[in-house]
């Protein structure tokens, strides 16, 4: 799979070229995981409706409540 690398890159030593390449991996994993973990919420939520309704209602309700007045 051919890379796409960039005039920064070149500039780098390895081992600093490494380490970036480890956080993007890290990033691009993360990102799977918490992709995966919202199916898998709503997957199980998916069977109890009436539980995504009372979630939001009382997520609106105390957002409402920590909304401080302007001025």
């Amino acid at each position: 799979m051919p890379r796409h690398i960039d005039d920064t890159q070149l500039q780098l030593d390895a081992k600093t070229r490494r380490k970036l390449e480890d956080q993007r991996r890290m990033q691009f994993r993360r990102a799977i995981e918490d992709r995966m973990e919202a199916q898998r919420l709503a997957v199980e939520t998916s069977d109890y409706p009436d539980l995504i309704a009372v979630a939001y209602l009382t997520s609106a309700r105390a957002g409402r409540r920590n909304v401080r007045p302007a001025g």
